[in-house]
């Protein structure tokens, strides 16, 4: 792609290992949502940050003015061999509410938003059929999770990293361990 700004390239990273694949999704904020993901089996790493901007290297203070058009998203490392594109996305539409715009909770701005970030058509057509069941599935209310190719990640500050593993600002850890069906408490 011929671009200027790299924040709206696509994503150039590679997997950690060559038999993962990446998926990239933003569904509120980032805390709670990767502590979902990260006690999914054959997830092998996730990592907060901002995608879908404008602004090269944001900073998590700059992406709270709402001013980049940043999304906060956890990007995956998963093996699909253990874990499938499909079993992500039924963990994506779990963790939030689809049908609100820009906000999850008490959470509101643009970098709150629903989002699934493609890495190939194949995970852009499974996500545009997941949108379409759980569009029939919730019925009256309309999605407004958008659905394009991920754009290059920015990787979050390291205390924004497996936050709530470590005990978020409450200093109470979370259990990341693989199918761990605790509660999550979204600030720790």
């Amino acid at each position: 792609m011929n671009s200027t700004n790299p924040a709206s390239e696509p994503d150039p990273d590679v997997a950690a290992e060559p038999n993962l694949q990446l998926a990239q999704f933003a569904a509120g904020c980032f805390w709670g949502v990767e502590l979902a993901f990260q006690r999914v089996e054959g997830v092998v790493k996730t990592e907060v940050g901002y995608s879908q901007g404008h602004v090269h290297n944001p900073t998590y203070t700059l992406v709270c003015t709402g001013t980049t058009n940043h999304a906060e998203v956890v990007r995956i490392h998963y093996d699909p061999k253990l874990c499938s594109y499909t079993t992500l996305l039924d963990v994506f539409w779990g963790k939030h509410d689809p049908t609100t715009l820009n906000r999850q909770g008490n959470d509101v701005g643009s970098q709150y938003r629903s989002g699934i970030y493609y890495y190939n058509e194949k995970q852009a057509e499974l996500a545009r059929e997941s949108l379409e069941a759980k569009q029939k599935e919730i019925n009256r209310k309309i999605i407004v999770t958008e659905i394009l190719p991920a754009k290059r990640f920015y990787r979050a500050e390291e205390y924004h990293q497996q936050y709530l593993e470590k005990g978020g600002r409450n200093g109470r850890n979370q259990s990341a361990a693989k199918g761990c069906d605790d509660p999550i408490r979204c600030y720790g």
